[in-house]
């Protein structure tokens, strides 16, 4: 079995604080993709790099934001990669730390991190960018004939059923059409497979993975479903189970489990 977390921390150190290290202990994940570090390299911890899995240490590769203190994706695996790869190959948003792979044999495991829209209207044009960007690579990846799952925080709730009041939200970055109607491309016309949804097709609430810290959207559940596991069909239609966990918070997310019948 392969099981496979997804994780935005909103700072990794604020996460760490909160509790993070011993619950990974006994997750007895394979590999754990994170996003929105909030840090450099010289800002995590020995024990950031390499933290206990329950079965040894993690192996550690992170992209780093040019920027301090923003976005920046990273990925924890038990076995070493036989390759890593940073970037998309766009200067512009490789400079955000966004994307990067890690192939295990057959396996690559991507932890991406889709811009936000919601600050500005330039920010929402950058995201849009991006996503033109990102749809070539994408097509680039499912064509190499491996299976591929890229893990992350893509900013885009897919469906009415992705988010709590989607009614008022239709004109809102990560529910705009636009948005939505690129994430169907990647999924009908690409061929990638939404893993939670293959396995939980009409799960409302339960499904969400982020809440605004706004109100009490906690409290209230008032929460969207924008953390995705996005496989090849042949190792999503492998996945067993998924789950959110949400008795702890270590953000403003909650980490997305699946396990899949894979042993590589």
């Amino acid at each position: 079995m392969l099981r496979i977390i997804s994780l935005n921390l909103n700072g990794i150190r604020s996460a760490w604080s909160k509790g993070l290290p011993q619950w990974l202990a006994a997750q007895e994940a394979d590999v754990v993709c994170l996003q929105e570090l909030k840090a450099q390299e010289k800002d995590l911890s020995p024990d950031m790099f390499a933290p206990e899995s329950g079965r040894g240490p993690f192996h550690g590769h992170f992209h780093y934001a040019e920027k301090k203190g923003y976005s920046g994706v990273g990925i924890w695996s038990r076995q070493a990669p036989d390759r890593v790869t940073v970037g998309i190959g766009h200067p512009g948003f490789d400079a955000e730390g966004r994307y990067l792979r890690a192939d295990f044999g057959q396996l690559s495991v991507i932890p991406v991190y889709v811009p936000s829209g919601s600050s500005s209207p330039e920010r929402q044009e950058a995201k849009f960018q991006f996503l033109d960007e990102f749809l070539p690579v994408l097509a680039t990846l499912k064509a190499e004939g491996r299976e591929v799952v890229l893990c992350g925080d893509w900013n885009i709730a897919h469906q009415e059923i992705d988010l709590k009041n989607w009614k008022s939200n239709q004109k809102n970055s990560g529910f705009l059409p636009e948005e939505r109607a690129w994430l169907t491309r990647v999924l009908d016309e690409q061929g990638w497979m939404d893993v939670y949804r293959h396995l939980h097709p009409d799960t409302t609430g339960e499904a969400y993975t982020w809440w605004s810290n706004r109100g009490q959207a906690w409290a209230k559940n008032v929460g969207w479903r924008i953390d995705y596991q996005i496989a090849t069909p042949g190792l999503g239609a492998k996945a067993l189970q998924t789950s959110i966990y949400k008795e702890q918070r270590f953000s403003d997310h909650a980490p997305l489990t699946v396990d899949y019948d894979w042993e590589g």
